[in-house]
């Protein structure tokens, strides 16, 4: 085995390897927290977890075994104020191995291509977004990619009717029963409305957007769905990819961004 002496250490390519990999798990780990409250009770953690292994190096047995007994509590107490980030983190583990966002491996595992982003009926969608905006009314559009929204549809009222504009503008009315939470729109038709979406807890997003936004992104951040935020106060046009924000977009710009996204094919 490859191997080379760092004074009295014989350090070979796997233990490279196997700091390497720390080093990057801390790192992705300290972008998740980052800029949170949270960053700061894991950097504290940290400099504990190194204090502990440079008394232990000095032969320090008696601070040894208390900083042995902190860690061991503390490790509890860390799954309790990191549950958000643990969270988010699974959540991107399993967007990112999701084999149905392989179009080869729909095609011949599922038999099901071009299931909803060819289907997508942007020019009502757009039409409604426009009015909306106009009108100062809120709304919150979810577009369907490839994952499946069923649980997230059962949470509202399930309409399953053509996507059209009079209907989409009648939803969000403030007269309307169904005019709170989002619609959700898969395989080309409007599947439900009044839906409740995942809450995003991003504590970098601005103060002046309000729960709609909050939604949005928490729903592409749970999914790879597009979320269309109109919004109330402002009539401004946001839009929620894969964990993204893109805030105060014109109509064109809404519009390329979904085609751009909803069309392409899957790698």
């Amino acid at each position: 085995m490859l191997a080379f002496r760092l004074g009295f250490l014989d350090i070979g390519w796997l233990d490279l390897f196997d700091i390497g990999l720390v080093a990057l798990l801390i790192y992705q780990i300290y972008n998740l927290v980052r800029g949170s409250v949270a960053s700061r009770v894991f950097i504290g953690y940290l400099l504990v977890y190194l204090a502990y292994l440079l008394v232990k190096a000095l032969g320090l047995n008696l601070m040894t075994t208390l900083l042995e007994y902190f860690i061991s509590v503390g490790a509890l107490a860390l799954i309790i104020i990191f549950q958000h980030e643990i969270r988010r983190f699974l959540l991107l583990i399993g967007k990112s191995t999701n084999l149905t966002n392989s179009r080869l491996l729909r095609q011949w595992l599922f038999r099901d291509v071009n299931r909803t982003d060819a289907n997508t009926p942007l020019k009502p969608i757009m039409e409604t977004c426009k009015a909306l905006s106009g009108e100062f009314s809120g709304g919150l559009l979810v577009l369907q990619k490839n994952d499946d929204l069923e649980k997230f549809a059962e949470s509202g009222e399930i309409i399953d009717a053509d996507v059209s504009k009079p209907l989409l503008l009648a939803i969000f009315s403030q007269y309307s029963p169904l005019h709170d939470g989002a619609v959700i729109i898969s395989e080309g038709r409007l599947r439900a409305a009044r839906c409740i979406l995942p809450v995003s807890d991003d504590d970098e997003l601005p103060p002046s957007l309000g729960f709609r936004h909050r939604a949005a992104l928490g729903m592409s951040e749970a999914t790879d769905a597009a979320v269309i935020a109109v919004s109330e106060e402002s009539g401004r046009l946001s839009l929620a990819i894969n964990g993204d924000l893109f805030i105060n977009l014109s109509q064109a710009e809404l519009e390329n961004r979904l085609e751009s996204y909803l069309r392409k094919s899957a790698k």
